[in-house]
């Protein structure tokens, strides 16, 4: 048998072992966290170790068969996958409710959830759309055309609700940006009619990712003051007025400073540039207080005022997060042991979900502080080893893609931990290739295999 013929041949080996060692810890703390030394037999079924073992053995199959497909299969069907994807997330919105969601639809007693895999589904269609697109010459109506690949499954996931998966496709404008759609499509839409006005790309790139930080600090702002009322020479507001009233004071001021002070040879192009700007901004914090008030859920609002400090329930709303963190320091420098997580593990039931959403609690209980190092070093020799992997690809296809993976571990590993540290808010958030559950495993798994697949046959694209 040739070389080539074997599926193995010319995978990456480094990024294969960690994924499997990564796996094996997964399944030992999804094992120690709810052992039961009266059915303590590792082969058990009907208890939780047992269902991931099958969901693991099924997923590393899957991933053989994955391996055994020509690369060009996936970006071929890249479109027909998507579709599918999409309708099942249409489906599920019609299914009962689990725990105020839907999320879920049952296939003959086994729950899958169609937005885990609609994370593998929309990098492989927006990475064949890239693929296809002269990025160089990109415009308005192509660029809106790639972003609604994004937006059509995230607003779908909105509706469910999962905050958690949504928050995640967020991270498909990272991978938009190292492509080189690096520009600001609001003062591209706001700068289009204007002829005579040419902007440079190098210019909105310099000031693509400010204006994602800008973002991320008006949505903390916005959230912090949407629950908060001022007296002002005894009027009574809300802080989201106050926050509209200085921004468009700000907006003033600058624009009088423009015409004061600013070149006549550009006093046009920063006019816009600032119309743009405070049209953003007041557009974006009016939305994000809508969202925070009347769209998300009571619990959901709560949870981000225990995070930002509004509020304390250590005992009711924030239990979660609390218990989180007391698992957490419990182990200290060396942890516990093996089977010796006392305040993690299921039968105590101390940390809810502690054998999903909160695996890295009775982990970092039973491994201590070295333990955590050591696992999240794994979780950044893997994501850092994607990138590498990404960047030596031929296709445009092949890279995008693998950014896609990279950046999409990047956000549940940095979310999940984060919120078992009281650093995030709780959102529902699996650990990859941890957390117990099937969808999460097979996901990763099928990813990550995918990935493998694409960059064994590098070499057969042509420059």
């Amino acid at each position: 048998m040739r070389k080539q013929d074997n599926i193995f041949f010319n995978i990456d080996l480094p990024l294969l072992i960690a994924i499997v060692l990564l796996i094996l810890i997964g399944f030992f703390t999804v094992y120690s966290v709810s052992y039961d030394s009266e059915s303590g037999y590792i082969f058990d079924f009907k208890e939780i170790y047992g269902k991931q073992l099958l969901w693991i053995l099924a997923s590393l199959f899957f991933g053989i068969i994955l391996l055994l497909i020509d690369a060009s299969f996936y970006q071929k069907f890249a479109d027909y996958f998507y579709v599918v994807t999409i309708f099942l997330l249409l489906v599920v919105l019609v299914m009962p409710p689990i725990h105020g969601a839907r999320s879920w639809l049952g296939i003959g007693g086994v729950g899958i959830q169609p937005a885990e895999f609609a994370k593998i589904t929309t990098a492989l269609f927006l990475s064949k759309s890239i693929h296809h697109t002269i990025l160089s010459l990109l415009n308005v109506n192509s660029l809106f055309q790639i972003l609604l690949i994004i937006l059509v499954p995230g607003l779908l996931i909105a509706l469910q609700p999962d905050a958690g998966t949504l928050l995640v496709f967020t991270s498909f404008l990272f991978v938009l940006y190292r492509e080189g759609v690096s520009f600001d499509p609001i003062i591209l839409f706001l700068v289009s009619p204007f002829k005579s006005i040419k902007v440079k790309s190098t210019w909105l790139g310099t000031h693509f990712i400010p204006f994602l930080f800008l973002a991320l600090f008006l949505c903390l702002l916005s959230l912090y003051l949407s629950s908060s009322t001022y007296r002002v020479y005894g009027f009574v507001f809300s802080g989201i007025t106050l926050l509209l009233v200085v921004l468009m004071s700000l907006g003033i001021i600058f624009l009088l400073l423009i015409l004061r002070w600013g070149y006549p040879r550009n006093r046009k192009m920063n006019l816009i540039i600032l119309a743009s700007t405070l049209t953003f901004v007041l557009v974006f914090v009016s939305f994000v207080s809508f969202a925070f008030e009347k769209i998300a859920a009571p619990h959901q609002r709560n949870r981000i005022q225990l995070v930002l400090g509004l509020k304390e329930d250590p005992n009711g709303a924030d239990y979660n997060r609390n218990r989180a963190m007391a698992a957490v320091g419990s182990g200290r420098l060396f942890g516990k042991g093996f089977l010796q997580a006392s305040v993690s593990n299921v039968r105590t039931n101390h940390v809810p979900e502690s054998e999903t959403d909160f695996i890295f609690c009775p982990f970092a209980e039973e491994w201590g502080f070295m333990g955590s190092f050591f696992l999240i070093a794994l979780y950044s020799f893997i994501i850092l080893r994607v990138f590498h992997i990404a960047e030596r690809q031929r296709s445009v296809f092949f890279r995008v893609y693998a950014y896609c993976v990279g950046i999409i571990i990047f956000y549940h590993v940095g979310l999940n931990i984060g919120m078992n540290i009281g650093l995030a808010p709780v959102i529902g958030i699996p650990l990859p290739f941890m957390s117990y559950g099937g969808s999460s495993i097979l996901t990763f798994t099928s990813m990550i295999f995918i990935l493998l697949k694409l960059d064994s046959q590098r070499k057969d694209v042509l420059r």
